[in-house]
């Protein structure tokens, strides 16, 4: 997985094979799948590269169908839906070997004026520097399994507590609460659209793993098998994915071996972007 800044910047790069047709470049990795934050990623990138620069994606919706092959590269195939006065929309599918492995639905809007609320950052949060690393607090709770994590050197991540067995957060309303302080490692050029995807890139880390917060669970081990199976984030205004953002995430309900959560994703004083996710969560002898 991408090492630096540079490189997931690089990784978000596509090559334009012909018009509404990309292929996506895959880095090197230890896992035995294609992480779907990349996926999700680059297939934003991919629809941005048919869309007119005064269109800003709103909302998406994605599947994923297969895992994806880490050691070949992704075609991204992107459909032209609807272009509208002030909306537009693109289906991409993403294939590896002539299969589709991810599909999903995106939409995008001008920029308009009009209402405005949002809710603000949660009270009682440690700041970032006052938060352990992610991988730090992986090696404390659960030693070897926490090498996982060091697939995203290019992210930042720090834990901010969760309703589990430390009970940094009161588990109050939810059960299965926990959240993350994350931002790159480095500045990203000023592009809104390559900010919204690196948002999505990272969006897939933890959202899962939130469903197992209460039960005596390791999420990354050989007990659980694992895999996201539906995403759908919405971007409510311009974010910077390179300054710190509170990833908020709560699972509602795991049952049948699923586990939904929700996630927000919090910057300054007010709500960046929301994103919801299902994914399997099967228990394994």
């Amino acid at each position: 997985m991408p090492q630096t800044t540079e490189e997931l910047v690089q990784l978000l790069d596509l090559e334009e094979i012909e018009i509404g047709l990309f292929r996506g470049a895959q880095p090197q990795t230890e896992l035995q799948r294609t992480y779907g934050g990349q996926v999700l990623a680059q297939s934003l990138m991919a629809a941005y590269g048919t869309v007119t620069e005064d269109r800003m994606c709103h909302s998406l919706h994605a599947y994923f169908l297969r895992g994806g092959m880490p050691d070949k590269p992704i075609i991204y195939d992107v459909e032209n839906v609807r272009d509208g006065g002030a909306f537009s929309s693109r289906r991409v599918v993403a294939r590896q070997g002539g299969r589709p492995i991810f599909n999903m639905n995106a939409n995008f809007h001008i920029n308009e004026g009009g209402l405005d609320h949002s809710d603000p950052m949660p009270r009682g949060v440690p700041a970032p520097e006052d938060c352990p690393s992610l991988v730090q607090m992986m090696k404390e709770r659960f030693g070897a399994s926490s090498s996982f994590f060091s697939e995203w050197d290019a992210l930042d991540v720090r834990f901010a507590g969760d309703s589990g067995h430390s009970k940094q957060i009161e588990r109050g309303a939810h059960q299965a609460h926990m959240r993350v302080w994350v931002r790159t490692t480095s500045a990203l050029p000023d592009d809104q659209r390559l900010h919204q995807a690196v948002l999505a890139y990272l969006s897939d880390i933890t959202i899962l793993s939130v469903s197992t917060v209460p039960h005596e669970v390791v999420f990354h081990s050989p007990s659980m098998s694992i895999a996201s199976l539906d995403h759908a984030m919405w971007f409510h205004r311009p974010v910077r994915a390179d300054e710190w953002v509170l990833y908020d995430q709560v699972s509602p309900s795991a049952s049948n071996a699923l586990g939904f959560s929700t996630g927000r994703l919090v910057q300054g004083n007010a709500l960046m972007a929301s994103c919801s996710q299902e994914g399997m969560i099967r228990v394994v002898k």
